[in-house]
C-alpha cells in the first residue's frame, strides 16, 4: 500500500485548481469576443414624391333667414334652402350628393333704452328670430362643386342670406398609393446605397439589414412642410405626397 496523502495537503490542492480554472474561463471568453467579426452596415434614407390631383371634394354653405315671428322665420328658411339646392343642381351637382342638415331657430333679444340721465332704463326686449340650416356637398365632381362654392353668394342678390365655406379636397386612392410609394422609397434607398459605395470604392451591398418607415406627408403642391405624425392636407386641389424610408444594408464580405 502506498503512502497516504495527508488530508490537509488535498485541501490545499483544490483552491489552486479553482483559481486556475477561474482565470482560464474569462480569458477564453475575452478571446471569443475579441475575434467576433465587426458588423459592416451602411445606413441610408430613401424617398419618393408624387404629384396628385384630388378626385373628391367636400363643401358646405349656411343659409340664414330672419323674421319677427318664429314660424315665419322657419318658413322663409325652408323656401330659401330649396332655392339654394336648386341653384346647386342647376350647376351640375347631383341631388343625391347634396345633404340638408337639421334647422335651428333661435330667439333674439335687443337692448332697449328708455329715458335719460337718472331716469334712464335699459331692458332686453324680443328681437325676432333667426333660422339657420347647413347644406353640405360630398362629390366626385370637383370642378363643378368648386365653381358652385364661388358662385353661391350670387343668391344674396335675390334676397337669400347664404355664406360659403372653404372646400376640402381629398384623393380616394391615397391608401393604395402610400403602399406603392413606400416601395418606391425603399428602392430609392437601395439605389442610394449602391451609388455611395460605388463612388467611394467600397464593398457592394449584400442584403437588407433593417428598415423602418418614416412619416408620409401629404402637402399642398410644392410645399416641403413636415411634421412628426405626417401632414394630411385638405386645402389644395393639387397635392404632393412625400414618403420617407430609413434603411440599413449589410456589406458583402471582402
Amino acid at each position: 500500500m502506498g503512502p497516504r496523502i495527508p488530508t490537509r495537503r488535498i485541501d490545499w490542492l483544490f483552491p489552486s485548481i479553482a483559481v486556475i480554472a477561474a482565470a482560464w474561463i474569462p480569458s477564453a471568453t475575452w478571446e471569443r469576443v475579441k475575434t467576433k467579426p465587426k458588423e459592416r452596415v451602411i445606413q441610408v434614407t430613401g424617398s419618393a414624391k408624387r404629384r396628385i390631383v384630388s378626385d373628391a371634394i367636400e363643401w358646405s354653405a349656411q343659409v340664414i333667414a330672419r323674421d319677427a315671428e318664429r314660424v315665419s322665420a322657419y318658413r322663409r328658411l325652408h323656401d330659401d334652402v330649396e332655392r339654394s339646392v336648386a341653384f346647386l343642381v342647376a350647376r351640375g351637382i347631383a341631388r343625391d350628393e347634396i345633404r340638408v342638415l337639421s334647422a335651428t331657430v333661435t330667439a333674439l333679444t335687443r337692448v332697449e333704452i328708455i329715458g335719460v340721465g337718472e331716469d334712464r332704463i335699459e331692458r332686453e326686449v324680443p328681437g325676432g328670430f333667426v333660422a339657420e340650416q347647413r347644406i353640405t356637398v360630398n362629390s366626385g365632381e370637383v370642378e363643378a362643386v368648386e365653381k358652385a362654392s364661388r358662385e353661391v353668394t350670387e343668391l344674396l342678390e335675390v334676397g337669400i342670406e347664404v355664406s360659403s365655406g372653404t372646400p376640402e379636397y381629398f384623393y380616394t386612392g391615397l391608401g393604395e398609393l402610400k403602399i406603392e410609394m413606400l416601395a418606391e422609397a425603399s428602392k430609392d434607398a437601395r439605389t442610394r446605397a449602391d451609388k455611395m459605395l460605388e463612388s467611394a470604392g467600397g464593398d457592394p451591398v449584400a442584403r437588407l439589414h433593417g428598415a423602418d418607415m418614416g412619416v408620409i406627408n401629404v402637402n399642398p403642391a410644392n410645399s416641403t412642410s413636415t411634421s412628426w405624425d405626417g401632414n394630411n392636407d385638405t386645402t389644395s386641389l393639387h397635392k404632393d405626397i412625400i414618403t420617407i424610408v430609413h434603411a440599413s444594408f449589410e456589406l458583402a464580405t471582402p
